[in-house]
């Protein structure tokens, strides 16, 4: 007899627990895709790149310490931080490449944002 109630009472948590994850499942769906049109277009290209490159938009600029995207200041960075890790004056090759790594997905987030505001150009108004 109490064994037929703890089996019942095991049973409605699973069930309550189990719903419970499945309504958390579709609202993290639903607020993913609600992120992913909000960034419409040049976001799903920025996604493509950071998946090619391995980082992200914001880790590149965290390893290059820039704020804002400016080829000047990219490149002053870059050659600054490679020079610095240079194994030949007892730097690291890992971070080296990290650095290679931050500026190519620098410069394809730069192609992206050149490539979206020429189709605005291009758009008729209308």
């Amino acid at each position: 007899m109490l064994a037929k109630y703890l089996a019942q009472i095991i049973v409605m948590g699973v069930q309550v627990v189990g719903r419970a994850f499945a309504r958390a499942l579709r609202q993290e769906f639903a607020a993913s895709q609600a992120a992913a049109d909000a960034r419409g277009r040049a976001g799903h290209q920025s996604a493509a790149a950071s998946n090619l490159s391995g980082l992200s938009l914001q880790e590149a600029q965290q390893i290059l310490n820039i704020s804002k995207l400016s080829r000047e200041e990219i490149q002053k960075n870059f050659d600054h931080l490679f020079k610095v890790n240079d194994k030949s004056v007892g730097g690291s090759f890992y971070l080296q490449s990290k650095v290679v790594r931050a500026k190519e997905r620098l410069d394809e987030e730069l192609k992206i944002q050149a490539q979206d505001e020429n189709e605005k150009r291009q758009k008729p108004k209308t």
